[in-house]
């Protein structure tokens, strides 16, 4: 009998441990980083409320380098708190960069030129579209 209550005790230790572990993870900002320069982009997604937006999927499409012949397309998912970051953008972009933040049916979007703020911070506002 001993042993069954210390295999409940430990089945309940680690069930506390795993919700605990999962709840740090939502709350973790999650980072993408481009690898082409200096700059970053920090985002707060809310809703109409003003409420954060877990899970909504930040885009960016970037074109660099002379004649703007290197482009790729970043995703980052925001967190709990409807945080998310891009590091490592490039300074001097072809044309900015065009953020777009989704969610279901909502979306937001924002701009950056990067020579002009590299350290850039946004709230955006999802709305029906």
């Amino acid at each position: 009998m001993p042993t069954l209550a210390l295999m409940l005790t430990l089945a309940g230790l680690a069930a506390v441990l795993v919700c605990r572990a999962a709840d740090d993870a939502s709350k973790t900002v999650a980072t993408v980083d481009a690898g082409i320069g200096p700059c970053t982009a920090d985002f707060t997604i809310n809703d109409d409320s003003g409420k954060p937006v877990y899970n909504a999927n930040i885009r960016v499409h970037i074109s660099y380098g002379f004649g703007g012949f290197h482009k790729f397309d970043l995703q980052v998912g925001t967190n709990a708190d409807g945080q998310a970051r891009f590091i490592g953008l490039p300074e001097h972009p072809k044309q900015g960069l065009f953020f777009r933040a989704t969610e279901g049916d909502r979306q937001g979007d924002a701009f950056d030129n990067p020579a002009n703020t590299c350290k850039a911070q946004f709230t955006v506002v999802l709305r029906k579209k």
